[in-house]
């Protein structure tokens, strides 16, 4: 005889179904998983999990809201941490964090969306919105690194963001068909970094 799962708080049990949506869409896809597996693999019923949630967009959204939020507060810490901001953007493009906060994941849950955006206008209104954090984000971050002195100043802040963002989904692209291995990354992350700062990466 199963045991019934703990009772949880409204906000823990809301987190807890986002955290378990994130690893089902990483590993399956947006249109693939369904909510009633999504229910199964945290332990509670489907009606309990349209309490929290009006429809499997909705818990998409707040799936890539969770891992973008993760993200955000990590490359933070990266940029507050780093003595030296010619090395912040490098840093940034080098942290991750766990299975269910990567920035790797957040590639995945884009491409995810994007394939969806054409059929669902209110997936693409709120990816362009997105999107727009994202980049603004780390616009204002390769700002900062320029007056710190660790950019050239005559980079163009914000195409470097679109630039950067592009790169996120080339680099999941480029692992989902085998394209483009760890090693090709890093090289296009020095290339870019050297373009950046006008200094050649150790």
């Amino acid at each position: 005889m199963s045991t019934a799962p703990p009772r949880l708080p409204a906000a823990e049990r809301r987190e807890a179904l986002i955290e378990t949506a994130i690893k089902a869409f990483a590993a399956g896809s947006y249109r693939g998983v369904t909510t009633a597996e999504i229910a199964r693999a945290a332990g509670v019923s489907e009606p309990i999990l349209y309490r929290h949630f009006v429809s499997k967009r909705d818990l998409y959204l707040a799936a890539v809201e969770h891992v973008w939020r993760d993200v955000r507060a990590k490359w933070e810490e990266v940029a507050e941490a780093g003595s030296d901001p010619a090395a912040w953007v490098g840093h940034m493009g080098k942290a991750n964090v766990s299975l269910t906060g990567g920035k790797f994941i957040l590639a995945e849950l884009w491409v995810q969306a994007l394939t969806e955006a054409g059929e669902d206008p209110e997936l693409k209104k709120y990816l362009r919105k997105h999107l727009r954090e994202v980049h603004d984000f780390i616009a204002a971050k390769l700002v900062e690194a320029q007056a710190a002195g660790g950019i050239a100043p005559e980079r163009d802040a914000d195409a470097e963001a679109w630039i950067m963002l592009t790169g996120g989904f080339a680099g999941m692209i480029g692992r989902r068909i085998g394209l483009l291995g760890e090693e090709d990354l890093a090289r296009i992350r020095a290339a870019r970094l050297e373009w950046l700062t006008g200094q050649r990466p150790d």
